[in-house]
């Protein structure tokens, strides 16, 4: 398969070549012979990636596309979507990282080499590092239908099968000690009852009989095989081994469910069989064939920044180029809920998403992390995810948590969990003798208080569970009853009020409910109320989580250390349960938390008066002089782009990924005129650095601004949505830079207009040609109005400041009226 099967439409053509897309459409009219449309709609044609680069290097528009670049757009144009391909992809990824000779072995030769090697390859890997839940005779069984390893009681579990042998039988990696051999059933078959990866009557390495081909089963039912039919993976009607008995599954290769016997971890002999998909299969030769030129671009890159930083970087790339279809848990909010469980070898997440609370919790030995998600590609990309983040057993499934269960009889030391919100349809209707309400039963608005105890139920005694929560969870009526069962039994430990901005959605403050499944009556029944609102940061930069971290652990910390916590005014406080067990059992923080501290409250209002007064006084003395008429100029002009083709300054765009904990220049910090704010996706990714004397402009939404970068914000990631001007200083003044670009004609002229969003071509943006010494005049002239923009919006924010201080101070009754 070649590389002119991945597409890539005019916006990933912008990104290759550093342009807009207003200069892309422009190419399509002016050349014939740019690259004609392959795919997509007439309002959105994709082109073929070879042919685009082809073109591009021809018109001298590209030197050689970016490792990073090619490989993402490899895989945003994948045939089969970004998803299956991102899954691919993380699959030889944990290949190179765990085995790379056997990587190097299988890419030495062509596609279709690779594909057909690739599979069983992939095999040695997967199935040890990603097991799935136990049979209930023991660990790591396959359930009625799988094949064990020793016959069991029953012939069920890690023990047995009902309908496959054991060390005689067909078990898993062959017939068992006394298997065919060369000519029989070998590596990874089943001879008269289905091993792994086999057919009816199939021999071989993934081979159906008499079949040489890759998965594939001539006669008889086998995973990844269809009766009389071509297609690839088609499903049977006689379901496959660990799928659904109603339905046969699509695109069915070689199920992950059951760990090798030889290289899995231990895992908990109490979990028992569960009717739930696994969250990965092996791909099989026709899917990794498509994928072929996408997985030697992603060892390469691997070779270049290491493989887990290869999947983040990808993964990442994605999460960011759809951010409307996922609910993500921010990297910050998973690690205080991490902290907050503690320490702990066996971890569950029931609605894992891509994986972020898992990731967050501390390794330790024989540590075992279970997830799953409704959405099998999200459960196979947290498995692969994890898998290649530490030495965990990893065991994921796909499918409803709450109506299909994978881990029924696990008990786990902590659970995280970020479950959906506000969902109608959760199952109330089927789900009304589950033994999992043992605090009652939910009504159907309350879907979180049956995550709540899912997640209890799923607790060994005296394991803590930790979830994120809408805040109407705390105080709905149609949920009082379970709150009070659980204020009762000792069940709920605190309610942690987060700053707006923590997590989706932004505009809400969320809660976190730290949980203990009780072992025994609590001797000080007391619960811990956190309210850590007054961290929020301005705009969307996020609260500051050093601050919500600090706060929330120090409270949580001495509140299980005494059973207690002495009152923090309008920070936090342990309260008595029965002095909550109201008729409305409210626990929203906020309505039992005394106000701050207030003995400096007039002090303080004094003093932000005070620097209001000073503020407005410099305001004043930075009014600009009155505006001296001047017939318009006619300067000659250039623009952005014949500027940076000249040598008279570099542009460079903000960037997805980088190092941790460096500060992110944000387009609203650049809006807003406030430090950076920001945080960008820890990769390996080479992060865009600014220095004092760079000018920033935002390119999406329709403003005209732009920022020369100080000495205090030097040093700052370039963000998202930004692009960056750095000008020779023997040829070009920040300022007079700065300036000329805010004017609203010249951006209006730079601009393309959508539905919803305006997007500024930052090149072509037009400068006047003057002298230097003349641009001086200019940006001195400039500096001064941003000085004066500067002190406006300072006086602005004192003056809210102390507006709502006035108001609070009245209300409270520590500001008297006269």
């Amino acid at each position: 398969m070649q590389d002119n099967a991945t597409e890539v439409t005019a916006a990933g053509i912008a990104r290759l070549a550093g342009v807009g897309r207003a200069a892309v459409s422009n190419w399509r009219r002016r050349h014939a012979d740019f690259p004609k449309p392959v795919g997509g709609t007439e309002t959105s044609p994709s082109f073929a990636l070879a042919e685009v680069e082809a073109w591009l290097r021809k018109q001298g528009k590209l030197a050689e596309v970016p490792l990073r670049e090619r490989v993402w757009q490899q895989l945003a144009g994948h045939p089969e979507g970004p998803l299956p391909a991102l899954v691919h992809t993380g699959c030889v990824l944990l290949l190179i990282h765990e085995r790379p000779t056997v990587w190097l072995d299988a890419s030495a030769g062509s596609d279709a080499r690779l594909a057909a090697i690739l599979s069983g390859a992939l095999d040695q890997v997967l199935v040890p590092r990603l097991g799935g839940p136990a049979g209930p005779g023991g660990r790591a069984g396959r359930g009625a239908r799988g094949a064990g390893v020793e016959p069991g009681p029953e012939g069920a579990g890690e023990k047995g099968a009902s309908d496959a042998g054991g060390v005689h039988g067909g078990g898993v990696n062959g017939e068992g000690v006394h298997g065919e051999g060369v000519h029989g059933e070998g590596v990874n078959a089943g001879g008269g009852a289905g091993g792994v990866n086999v057919g009816a009557r199939a021999g071989g390495v993934n081979a159906g009989a008499g079949s040489l081909g890759v998965n594939a089963a001539v006669d008889a039912a086998g995973v990844n095989a269809g009766a009389e039919a071509d297609r690839v993976n088609p499903a049977l009607t006689t379901p496959a081994v660990n799928t659904s008995p109603t339905a046969s599954p699509v695109n069915t290769p070689p199920t992950l469910h059951t760990p090798h016997p030889v290289h899995a971890a231990p895992a908990s002999p109490t979990v028992p069989a569960s009717p739930t998909a696994p969250a990965l299969r092996t791909p099989t030769g026709p899917q990794l064939l498509l994928s072929a030129p996408l997985l030697r671009g992603a060892a390469e890159l691997a070779a270049e920044m290491g493989a887990r930083q290869a999947f983040e970087f990808l993964l990442g790339r994605h999460l960011d180029a759809n951010p409307r279809q996922y609910t993500l848990t921010p990297a910050e909010l998973a690690g205080l809920m991490a902290d907050l469980a503690g320490p702990a070898r066996t971890v569950l997440d029931p609605a894992c998403g891509t994986g972020a609370l898992l990731r967050a919790v501390a390794t330790r030995p024989e540590q075992e992390l279970y997830a799953q998600d409704s959405a099998p590609e999200l459960a196979a990309i947290s498995a692969l995810r994890l898998a290649l983040h530490s030495r965990a057993t990893v065991r994921a499934a796909a499918g409803d948590t709450l109506r299909a269960d994978a881990y029924p009889g696990l008990r786990a030391d902590v659970v995280l969990c970020h479950p959906p919100f506000n969902e109608r349809n959760w199952g109330h209707d089927e789900l009304a003798y589950d033994p999992r309400w043992e605090y009652g039963f939910p009504a159907r608005t309350e879907s979180e208080l049956a995550w709540v105890q899912h997640a209890l139920a799923r607790l060994t005694d005296g394991g803590t569970a930790v979830l994120l929560m809408p805040p109407a969870a705390a105080s709905r009526r149609s949920g009082r009853r379970i709150r009070a069962d659980l204020l009762r039994r000792g069940a709920l430990r605190a309610v942690v009020a987060l700053p707006v901005g923590a997590a989706p959605p932004y505009n809400i403050p969320l809660h976190l409910w730290v949980l203990r499944r009780p072992d025994r009556a609590p001797a000080t029944p007391e619960v811990l109320l956190v309210d850590t609102g007054r961290f929020a940061g301005e705009g969307r930069g996020g609260p500051d989580w050093e601050a919500v971290r600090e706060a929330v652990t120090d409270a949580w910390g001495a509140f299980t250390r005494a059973g207690h916590l002495a009152e923090r005014p309008g920070l936090a406080r342990s309260v008595p349960v029965i002095d909550l067990l109201d008729d409305d059992v409210d626990l929203a923080p906020a309505r039992h938390l005394p106000p701050a501290a207030v003995a400096d409250g007039a002090e303080q209002l004094t003093r932000v008066r005070e620097r209001l007064g000073a503020t407005l006084r410099l305001t004043a003395d930075l009014t600009p002089p009155p505006a001296d008429p001047s017939p318009a100029a006619r300067w000659p002009l250039t623009t952005i782009g014949e500027l940076a083709r000249g040598g008279a300054l570099v542009m460079r765009t903000g960037g997805n990924g980088g190092h941790a904990r460096v500060p992110v220049l944000t387009d609203h910090d650049v809006l807003a005129g406030t430090a950076p704010s920001g945080t960008l996706p820890e990769s390996e990714e080479e992060a865009v650095l600014t220095e004092p004397g760079d000018v920033v402009v935002p390119v999406l939404g329709g403003g005209s601004v732009a920022r020369v970068i100080d000495e205090a914000t030097g040093g700052a990631v370039l963000g998202r949505n930004l692009v960056l001007l750095r000008p020779d200083r023997t040829a070009l003044d920040p300022w007079f830079l700065a300036g000329f670009l805010r004017g609203t004609a010249n951006n209006r002229q730079a601009s393309s207009y959508a539905s919803t969003a305006t997007r500024l071509d930052v090149r072509r943006l037009q400068l006047p040609r003057l002298p230097l010494e003349e641009q001086r005049r200019y940006g001195d002239r400039f500096r001064a109005l941003d000085a004066f923009e500067r002190a406006l919006r300072h006086a602005s924010r004192l003056g809210e400041q102390l507006v709502r201080g006035m108001y609070d101070g009245l209300t409270d009754g520590t500001v008297a009226p006269g």
